[in-house]
């Protein structure tokens, strides 16, 4: 068994809450600035920063501490609100190694800002879903306006000053369609750290909200139009992969694609929806509530407040650890026969609200998708694993197609 204690504890920061700047039509966060209906302001106090950042590093048991900033969109906290957390950090350091990552939409960046991020080291994620048409379908403001051009204009930003960044791009039933052109704006806009992540939202009612968060809550729902299907995620998958592992393996990091061959590895894949066991990644609201994860951000799973229990208590206690256990321990008997069963892990259980073949409660509703990209890259995973077994770069793989 895992012993808990010989991994990073980690909670995700939202010193904004749920407040943003864009009204992007998929967004699963926005409506979390309900449960705080009655509090008027929304931002993290500098009370509650400084006991945050003392007890989380306090309670890591690893060197490397990485702090994550998010939101809503964090940079509608001030630079000074920034610059202020870096000395704390620096404050209750004890010889702790402290990164930082923070993930914005960049319509607020300036040169102020790149140049702090730049000054201090900062890894920088961007939210694009890819070419102008694809981004502005459903990332807008809120009075509808296109947003691609200002974000691209914050992406000329991060590298004109040299700051390290990576994209994240949602894949829904539009881009889904042309995976190759949203592959390539990708490469085009020297973006060599990828993370794509498909959306799947069910349309529920109020008085459905909390029941249906549940991981063992599997009633039939409708899906929301901009929702990925299925078969159009395997298929940009796979179309993807065919041309990352001909050329680019080594040259662009697409997290998916790192994370499956991890687990065919056998180390941890780096992205919680892929881990065999859910539970070391918390999430704080502005007012110090703590969530199970950022994904589950529901009465149900909350575990606390950092005022009244510290960040260690929460995120190890026995609730918390049979959320974690939860992910396994619902599969479906037809995920657990699957050949890929320790390659998908079921995915996030977020989606798992389908019925599998026998009727069993549990399964992916993705599935269908996953399957298909596994079975189609199993060969080349087999083969960069054993590149890695041997001590030899799983680029390797990409001499196999130079003879062909």
């Amino acid at each position: 068994m895992e012993n808990p204690f010989e991994r990073p504890l980690y909670v995700m920061l939202k010193p904004v809450g749920a407040t943003c700047n864009l009204a992007c039509e998929y967004c699963y966060y926005l409506e979390k600035s309900g449960l705080y209906r009655r509090v008027p302001n929304h931002l993290m106090s500098d009370s509650l920063l400084e006991r945050f950042i003392e007890q989380y590093i306090g309670s890591q048991t690893m060197r490397d501490v990485m702090f994550t900033w998010h939101g809503g969109e964090a940079l509608l906290r001030p630079l000074s609100f920034y610059r202020k957390a870096v000395a704390l950090q620096k404050k209750h350091a004890q010889g702790h190694r402290i990164s930082n990552c923070l993930q914005t939409n960049g319509i607020l960046l300036n040169d102020e800002w790149c140049r702090f991020f730049k000054d201090e080291d900062w890894l920088i994620g961007i939210s694009i879903d890819g070419p102008e048409r694809f981004h502005d379908e459903y990332r807008r403001s809120r009075g509808g306006q296109p947003t691609f051009a200002r974000v691209m204009r914050g992406i000329e930003l991060l590298k004109k000053h040299g700051v390290e960044w990576n994209g994240m791009a949602v894949v829904n039933d539009y881009n889904g369609d042309y995976p190759l052109e949203f592959y390539h704006f990708f490469k085009d806009i020297e973006c060599r750290y990828l993370q794509f992540t498909p959306i799947v939202e069910r349309l529920i009612t109020d008085s459905e909200y909390v029941q249906l968060a549940s991981v063992a809550s599997h009633e039939a729902s409708e899906i929301a139009d901009f929702s990925v299907s299925p078969r159009q995620w395997g298929d940009f998958l796979c179309a993807i992969f065919d041309e990352w592992v001909r050329n680019d393996v080594g040259k662009y990091y697409v997290q998916i694609f790192d994370a499956t061959l991890a687990n065919y590895a056998g180390v941890e894949p780096g992205v919680c929806s892929m881990a065999r066991q859910c539970g070391h990644a918390g999430v704080m609201e502005f007012n110090g509530d703590v969530y199970s994860c950022d994904h589950f951000v529901f009465p149900e799973y909350l575990l606390g407040n950092i005022r009244d229990t510290s960040l260690a208590e929460m995120m190890y206690s026995p609730r918390q650890a049979q959320f974690g256990a939860a992910k396994r321990g619902s599969l479906p008997r037809q995920c657990l026969q699957c050949r890929f069963s320790t390659i998908c892990n079921g995915e996030c259980p977020k989606n798992r609200f389908a019925v599998t073949a026998d009727g069993e409660p549990g399964l992916n509703y993705l599935c269908e998708g996953y399957y298909r990209f596994f079975e189609h890259s199993a060969p080349y995973m087999e083969f960069m694993k054993r590149e890695l077994d041997a001590e030899r770069p799983p680029a390797n793989v990409m001499d196999l197609f130079k003879s062909k």
